[in-house]
Formats: C-alpha cells, sequence, structure tokens
C-alpha cells in the first residue's frame, strides 16, 4: 500500500470516529443540567474524549504519510458520516434542508480545498511558530468573548464551533511541522510545540462540546468541518508557499466553492433556527395562563399543584372550594395549606394565597 493510500484510509476512519464523538457530544449536552463540568461526571463524555482522541491519533499519523492539503479536506467527510449515524444511532434524522446544507458544504469544502497545491516540504522556523501561536490564541479568545454576549443559542453554539475549527485547524498546521521537522536524536527540541498542540486540541474539545448545547449536531458541526480545513489551508498557502492549481482559473473555482460551503452552513444554521422556533416551550406554558385572563379578568392567580415525582411538573388548574375550609383556621398571611381532595400516587402539597372561609 503506498503511503498516499494509507494516508486516505487512516483519513476515513479518523473522520467516523469524530463524526461518532460528535453524537456523543451532544447526547451529553442534552442530558447533562447546564452547571460547569457537569460532563465531566458523565460516563458518556469521557467516550466521547476516547473516541476524539482515537480520530485525532489517526488524523497525526494521515498527516505524517499524506499532504496538508489532501488530508484536511477528507475531515470533510466528518459531517457525512454523522447526519446518518445520528440518525441510526439516537433516532435523529435530519430535515431536508438540514441534508441539502451539508452536502453543499461538503462538496463546497472538498472542491476548495481539492485546488490547493502540494505542500511540499516546507516548514514553520521557530519565530514563525511563534507569531502563528500568538495570533491563534487571540483570534480564540476574541471569538470566545463575543460568543458570551450572543443571547441566541444557535449563533452563539455557531461562534464556539467557529473557535474550535480554528484550534483544530492551527494544530493540524503545527502536527505536520513537527511531524517534517521530527528528529529522533533530538525530540526535546519540539516539547513547545507538543504543547502548543496539546493545548489547542483540548481547548478544541471543550469549546465544540460547549458548542453543542442548545444548537443540536448540524450546524455546529459543520461549522468545526468548514472552519478548521479553510484555516489550515490558509496558513498553507500564506506560510507554506502553497497555491491553488491551474493559477486565475483556480482562484476563481476556489472563490465559488467558498460561496457554496458557505451557503450549505447558512442553510444549517436557519434549519435548527426554524426547528429551535417550533419547538420553543415559553410560548405554550404561558398560553393557559394568558387564556384564562382573557376568559375572567378579575379572577385571581392560579393555583399552583406541585408534584413531588417522575409523572409531571406543575399543573395549573382551577381554584377549589370546600366546606372543611370553613372549619380549619387560616394559616400565616393568608396561605391554607391542606391535601389535595383526590388520590394521587405522587406526593402533592396544596398552596391558596386568598384568603380562606371562615377566616377574619
Amino acid at each position: 500500500m503506498s503511503s498516499l493510500m494509507l494516508a486516505v484510509l487512516l483519513s476515513l476512519v479518523s473522520a467516523v470516529a469524530y463524526a461518532a464523538g460528535a453524537i456523543m457530544q451532544e447526547h451529553v449536552a442534552a442530558a447533562t443540567p447546564a452547571r460547569p463540568y457537569a460532563p465531566l461526571h458523565h460516563a458518556g463524555w469521557w467516550f466521547a474524549v476516547a473516541l476524539n482522541g482515537f480520530g485525532a491519533l489517526l488524523h497525526v499519523v494521515a498527516l505524517a504519510y499524506g499532504p496538508l492539503s489532501l488530508v484536511q479536506p477528507l475531515g470533510a467527510l466528518t459531517i457525512v458520516f454523522a447526519l446518518p449515524m445520528a440518525a441510526l444511532f439516537v433516532r435523529r434524522k435530519a430535515g431536508a434542508t438540514a441534508w441539502r446544507g451539508a452536502l453543499m458544504a461538503t462538496v463546497g469544502l472538498a472542491g476548495l480545498l481539492a485546488l490547493a497545491g502540494d505542500a511540499g516540504s516546507h516548514t514553520l522556523g521557530t519565530g514563525q511558530r511563534g507569531v502563528l501561536a500568538a495570533a491563534t490564541l487571540g483570534a480564540i479568545a476574541l471569538i470566545f468573548l463575543v460568543a458570551q454576549t450572543i443571547h441566541r443559542p444557535v449563533l452563539r453554539s455557531v461562534l464556539l464551533a467557529a473557535a474550535a475549527g480554528v484550534a483544530f485547524g492551527i494544530a493540524s498546521v503545527f502536527t505536520k511541522t513537527v511531524a517534517m521537522s521530527w528528529e529522533w536524536a533530538r525530540p526535546l527540541v519540539q516539547w513547545p510545540t507538543l504543547a502548543l498542540i496539546g493545548l489547542l486540541a483540548i481547548g478544541g474539545l471543550l469549546l465544540s462540546q460547549a458548542s453543542y448545547r442548545g444548537a443540536g449536531l448540524a450546524a455546529p458541526l459543520a461549522t468545526v468541518t468548514v472552519v478548521n480545513p479553510v484555516v489550515a489551508a490558509a496558513v498553507g498557502i500564506t506560510m507554506f508557499g502553497e497555491g491553488f492549481r491551474y493559477g486565475a482559473l483556480g482562484t476563481v473555482l476556489a472563490i465559488g466553492f467558498g460561496a457554496l460551503a458557505t451557503s450549505g452552513l447558512i442553510l444549517l444554521t436557519t434549519e435548527r433556527l426554524s426547528a429551535g422556533r417550533k419547538g420553543d416551550p415559553s410560548a405554550e406554558s404561558a398560553a393557559p395562563q394568558e387564556l384564562l385572563a382573557e376568559l375572567d379578568p378579575d379572577a385571581g392567580p392560579v393555583e399552583q399543584t406541585v408534584v413531588l415525582g417522575p409523572s409531571a411538573g406543575p399543573q395549573p388548574r382551577t381554584p377549589l372550594v370546600s366546606e372543611r375550609d370553613a372549619a380549619r383556621p387560616e394559616v400565616g398571611e393568608g396561605v391554607d395549606v391542606g391535601t389535595v381532595p383526590r388520590t394521587r400516587t405522587n406526593l402533592e402539597v396544596e398552596m391558596r394565597s386568598r384568603a380562606v372561609a371562615g377566616g377574619p
């Protein structure tokens, strides 16, 4: 097997591992409360970490055997594998818009990066590595701070995913640099770059985990899949001396493929925004209160029955008037506490905020 074919095979398996890890991350984000470090207590999160680590290891080996302009575009297959895998394993089917967006983003990205020339034997010097590291960390910090000011979950998730894509893309650039300049006789020479790769990989993992909360799988994964190789290719063109094939025609084609990938990402984001509006529970929870106010403007607040059990949450109901209230003294400031006059399997506490019949 040639080194090129080995790089392709490793890249394909790496894309499958990344897709499985993304699906598991989304499941953990939906199953854990919105508290710091909550995913760390979920076994599924560590399984996702293992999958991402396995995919990263295969990606590193692929970079050692194949050019950056080939290995990075194959990472776009992650989103192609993720949608059918999500439908198969977690029974989450993507809509037609998501499929069109995923296809457009994948085709556009693959075409854009397929036009990149060979990486050759260029590598980064010590000064270039320092400049690139400072610019990368600054850009990631800026994107993260901007994301904290966004209140729409999908837009915030896309920004966090973009920061993760930058981290992963630059980590691949430094990985390629280490692979090209590695010397077994002096392995400690590369330790600053290796430490930076570890920092970017961990930061990208945490940012991608945060991006899956509130936006589902499609939009954040598409953002990471697009930003990651685009950033790597941009660095390859500006700092490794790479360029687009076919001269001016290749540049025009690259612009077209970039527009296609961007359109696909917009479709994916729009699909998630529409799904989020349809599934917003806040409007539904306010409807009974508004309807009761329209029917009886003079009525007081609706009593809430608090159910302690797995069957349901607070259930609004109309006030009940019982003759037993007259014989019962008033408790506190107009609060009547008593048992609920019906048989239920859960422990219930009924509280009335009005004055009790027979009270002062």
